[in-house]
């Protein structure tokens, strides 16, 4: 594999910065991009040192910054992103998603280099359809007067401004659609997901939120899964133009992963949970999605991979990732 130059926005995030430790591994040069609004530099600890990579603070949606970055760069992966306006960030959401997008893009427009942009499962909607399949099933989007839309609607959007960037002018371009990745540099909040807010409770015996009735049902995988997807997609060709589905197909409901959490974390004690309502935590009308899974079988045809840590070995290595973690930024 020909060592590339690889230009990575929100390098100090979670997938950002997992994805960066590895091409450098891989012997690539990193150009990383984060404003640190939402990443850590903690996370970059691994990357820092090596002198293939170079760290810009600044924002995606500051088109002027993209203008003055290497002309070395050969590929990008926008990874940068604002999402899940929960608590009241649709404008945020829909902002930031749209401008960075434009920038990256115009970026590879005006070099005439492939760009992967990072899309999402949510993007899928309320599609009572499962498994989900990039070739067959349909985005069935909310109402516009429930905000917890906006984050899907920003990132189809996306979707379909990078492939109109496509048609138009010619550069190749890869959208990957994640579902529910965590692992090591994840956030250690609900901007993580469920599990490391899960496991925060189960380390400090605290009572875990389980939002409405805990039936609802995800596909979990690990990081090293989801940037196993994210590399090929970098450098497969035949990846050129596609919408991808990248991760696990072992379906759980929350409360069962949060059954699975307290197992696996090995703490004394019986599982101690509590059933939230959404309107506590949502002044607007909020909508779930009951299941949400992935049909993988375009991705592994086309990226040649598939999520190989299973579920229980993931949230091992979280837990005792989030241990230290905890330790050294001096929060729970």
């Amino acid at each position: 594999m020909e060592n590339k130059t690889i230009l990575i926005t929100g390098v100090a995030g979670f997938l950002g910065s997992n994805l960066a430790v590895r091409l450098l591994e891989a012997g690539h040069h990193v150009v990383g991009v984060d404003n640190l609004s939402m990443g850590h530099m903690s996370n970059l600890a691994m990357a820092m040192p090596n002198p293939a990579f170079t760290f810009v603070e600044c924002d995606v949606t500051d088109a002027e910054m993209f203008r003055s970055l290497s002309e070395d760069v050969e590929v990008c992966v926008h990874l940068a992103a604002f999402k899940i306006p929960r608590y009241g960030k649709a404008i945020d959401t829909l902002k930031i998603n749209l401008h960075g997008t434009e920038n990256i893009l115009d970026f590879s427009k005006d070099r005439n280099i492939k760009c992967v942009l990072a899309s999402t499962s949510d993007v899928y909607g309320k599609n009572p359809a499962v498994p989900f399949s990039e070739e067959h099933s349909d985005s069935v989007i909310g109402g516009s007067k429930v905000p917890r839309w906006s984050y899907a609607v920003s990132k189809l959007f996306d979707e379909h401004l990078a492939l109109a960037y496509q048609e138009s002018y010619g550069f190749p371009v890869t959208l990957l659609r994640f579902f529910g990745s965590y692992g090591p540099h994840q956030p250690l909040s609900w901007w993580g997901g469920p599990p490391p807010v899960f496991i925060d409770a189960v380390l400090n015996d605290k009572t875990i939120p389980i939002h409405g009735d805990g039936m609802q049902t995800r596909s979990f995988t690990f990081v090293s899964d989801t940037v196993d997807g994210i590399v090929e997609a970098i450098f497969r060709n035949e990846a050129n133009g596609e919408i991808l589905n990248i991760g696990s197909e072992e379906e759980v409901t929350i409360l069962e992963l949060a059954r699975r959490i307290k197992q696996v974390s090995g703490t004394p004690g019986e599982l101690k949970y509590e059933l939230v309502p959404y309107a506590s935590f949502s002044k607007n009308k909020y909508e779930d999605v009951m299941r949400r899974v992935p049909d993988t079988t375009f991705s592994k045809k086309i990226l040649g991979v598939s999520a190989k840590v299973l579920l229980d070995e993931g949230i091992r290595r979280t837990i005792e990732w989030q241990k230290q973690a905890v330790c050294e930024r001096g929060f729970g």
